[in-house]
């Protein structure tokens, strides 16, 4: 997997668990306060759109994922 799949796979978990956790029609309802999770997150993914810069790529590339797949030419 690439950068970019793992930052739209954890982005997506966290929004999906922060719903799950925040809002009062869920089964595993805790407390609203974790609304503020998906805030970050979409905050985040809304300051990555602007000005290109994603801190959770950099640690991703830091631990050696890929950033893209090399193409097989034959």
């Amino acid at each position: 997997m690439t950068i970019a799949r793992y930052i739209h796979l954890f982005a997506g978990t966290f929004i999906l668990l922060s719903m799950a956790l925040g809002v009062d029609a869920s089964p595993v309802f805790v407390s609203h306060y974790w609304l503020f999770l998906t805030a970050f997150v979409g905050a985040n993914l809304f300051q990555f759109g602007i000005t290109d810069v994603c801190p959770m790529g950099w640690m991703l590339k830091k631990l050696g994922v890929p950033e893209s797949k090399a193409s097989c030419t034959s």
